[in-house]
């Protein structure tokens, strides 16, 4: 229906650009939108506002001149010109109700675009440490991302989805020494475990598996393993330098040994991440390891490219990246004066090389600690050559967990904390991934456990799901009884369904396409959550106040026929949102 009106609108500029109103070079924007107030009829533009200054009028005056030019329409009962020259659209009944037919023919395909008609996209979300488990923070930045993915395929783009295993650098190394300690403790040896460690139950757990496979080939005495070694903080020393130390000396002593160490790390939790994201719903197209970036060469030749363009100077012994020439607050170190490259000159190559495979646009998903990062890696992809803008950074608070009023506290390193397959066990996928996108990502959230739990109106995925199994629960209903669904019959009647309740509930349907385009576009699932939240309350008020199974045949099928076409907006709206359409609760 807006392109309709929008063609009415477009029809009725051409003319008055050649009655000489609108000049020859006239190129409107026009923006047919719903109105807010029933009272402003259905459909609204503010193409007049737009265009009132290029045509020296009066805004209500370039209105009422496109009204007497728009050609006439079966569809549109009247307009009016509201405010400062708003143009407002009335449309027929049978007008508005024609999205029900459409819905119904084209079903899962119902308000997304052609696929593959937009340009490529590559998605890179999670992206966590494998140093340990997956805990609810990282949940939300899991829910946010797959989803903000799978909106914008709907929206018609090439989505790659992506996770930047950071298997390289000094966590990974605290990690291998923290399991390499386990092990050694647990061929009897004892010593004080390093407070700046993995302590978390998962450690000691690949220290058994790394004995079962290896036996005691990496078993060396603890009295030299912490021969000389820098004090840790219990002791009065620094913990940093106290690991950094077991790192080296871990190195040292197991020689090519420590790869396999180092390694049983990795595959181990990284094994665990892939199994709990496919868990919750979440694959990737592209597990892409940090380390390739040196083996492959990339951090060398990103380097050679930013010295090339001028972008590189040294200072006392590092290399230095000019960020500052690109409204970064300080210049960064690239390479040390060791020779070792830091962790951003791992991100310049990586960005460097999402560009290279060909993507148009590229989408990060941080968290929010990540906020300082964003302006110093636009600069490099400005000084490597690309245009900035093609990197949407967008930031995701971590979610904070509480059982009944007590906060619950999370540190990977200490191990304490609650994984998100926990979480998934205690409140089930549905209700973490619906929950987790129920609010802007960049803003705070609390994860009330009790509430997604609860069976109620106030538990949101509950109340959306109910909507869903209620149609279905009907229709089951309908055929014990005898019956069927006649949808012809069903599509013919609709204009019997003219109550306010019904012309509120097809009027929300008509909104799902804009809904889901604007989700996409802007990267706010909340948008369509609270989308079906509205429509599914719509659904239960029509419900509770008009008998479905009735003896009028004619005036149950166009019943049926609407809570139908509303089950099917909530399907594809739930699916996108990684939550399952249940038949029955």
């Amino acid at each position: 229906m807006k392109a309709h009106i929008a063609e009415l609108i477009n029809t009725a500029l051409t003319a008055l650009i050649a009655d000489g109103t609108l000049a020859a070079d006239t190129q409107p924007n026009i923006l047919v939108e719903n109105t807010r107030d029933k009272a402003h009829g259905d459909f609204a533009t503010n193409v007049a506002l737009t265009l009132a200054k290029a045509a020296r009028c009066n805004p209500r005056e370039l209105a009422q001149k496109i009204c007497n030019a728009l050609p006439a329409s079966d569809k549109v009962t009247k307009t009016e010109i509201a405010g400062p020259g708003f143009i407002n659209f009335f449309i027929t009944q049978a007008s508005a109700y024609a999205v029900v037919e459409t819905i119904l023919e084209q079903g899962k395909a119902f308000g997304r675009a052609q696929p593959n008609s937009g340009p490529r996209v590559q998605v890179e979300f999670v992206s966590a440490n494998p140093t340990g488990p997956l805990h609810v923070g990282h949940g939300r930045g899991a829910a946010y991302g797959a989803t903000a993915a799978d909106l914008l395929e709907a929206a018609g783009m090439q989505v790659e989805r992506e996770y930047y295993v950071n298997d390289a650098g000094r966590q990974m190394s605290i990690l291998a020494v923290s399991v390499w300690l386990r092990y050694l403790e647990q061929l009897g040896q004892s010593f004080n475990f390093p407070s700046n460690g993995y302590q978390g139950e998962y450690v000691n757990e690949i220290a058994q598996w790394l004995m079962r496979d290896h036996g005691e080939a990496f078993n060396r005495p603890a009295v030299e393993v912490f021969a000389d070694i820098t004090p840790d903080e219990p002791q009065g020393g620094d913990k940093e330098l106290h690991i950094d130390a077991l790192i080296e000396r871990a190195q040292a002593m197991l020689g090519d040994d420590y790869e396999t160490v180092f390694n049983a790390g990795l595959n181990s939790i990284l094994g665990d991440i892939r199994e709990d994201l496919g868990e919750f719903g979440i694959h990737y197209q592209e597990w892409f390891s940090e380390r390739s970036l040196t083996s492959n060469g990339d951090v060398d030749r990103a380097l050679e490219k930013l010295q090339a363009r001028g972008y590189l100077f040294e200072q006392e012994g590092n290399l230095w990246f000019r960020s500052t020439d690109f409204g970064d607050d300080k210049d960064r170190v690239v390479k040390r004066a060791n020779g070792q490259t830091t962790y951003f000159a791992s991100d310049i190559a990586y960005h460097m090389n999402k560009f290279e495979r060909g993507f148009d646009q590229v989408v990060n998903i941080w968290g929010a600690d990540h906020h300082g990062y964003i302006t110093r890696v636009k600069a490099a992809i400005q000084a490597l050559g690309y245009d900035p803008e093609r990197l949407i950074v967008k930031l995701v608070q971590f979610a904070i967990l509480y059982r009944g009023s007590e906060r619950v506290q999370m540190s990977t390193r200490s191990g304490s904390f609650v994984t998100l397959r926990e979480l998934r066990d205690e409140v089930g996928k549905d209700a973490c991934r619906f929950f987790y996108v129920t609010r802007k990502a960049d803003q705070h959230m609390d994860f009330d456990l009790d509430l997604a739990k609860s069976e109620s109106k106030d538990n949101p995925v509950f109340y959306i799901q109910y909507a869903h199994a209620r149609v279905c629960s009907v229709l089951r209903k309908l055929e014990e009884d005898g019956l069927s669904w006649d949808k012809t019959q069903g599509l013919a009647a609709l204009q019997r369904l003219d109550s306010e309740v019904e012309k509120d509930l097809v009027t929300q349907m008509g909104k799902y396409p804009e809904t889901l385009h604007n989700a996409a576009l802007n990267y706010e699932p909340h948008t369509l959550a609270n989308y079906l939240k509205d429509l599914a309350g719509d659904f239960h008020a029509y419900y509770n106040t008009n008998k479905m199974l009735i003896d009028d045949a004619e005036l149950r099928n166009a019943r049926l026929t609407l809570s139908v076409a509303v089950r099917q907006i909530l399907a594809n709206g739930l699916t996108l949102l990684g939550v399952s359409a249940p038949e029955q609760m």
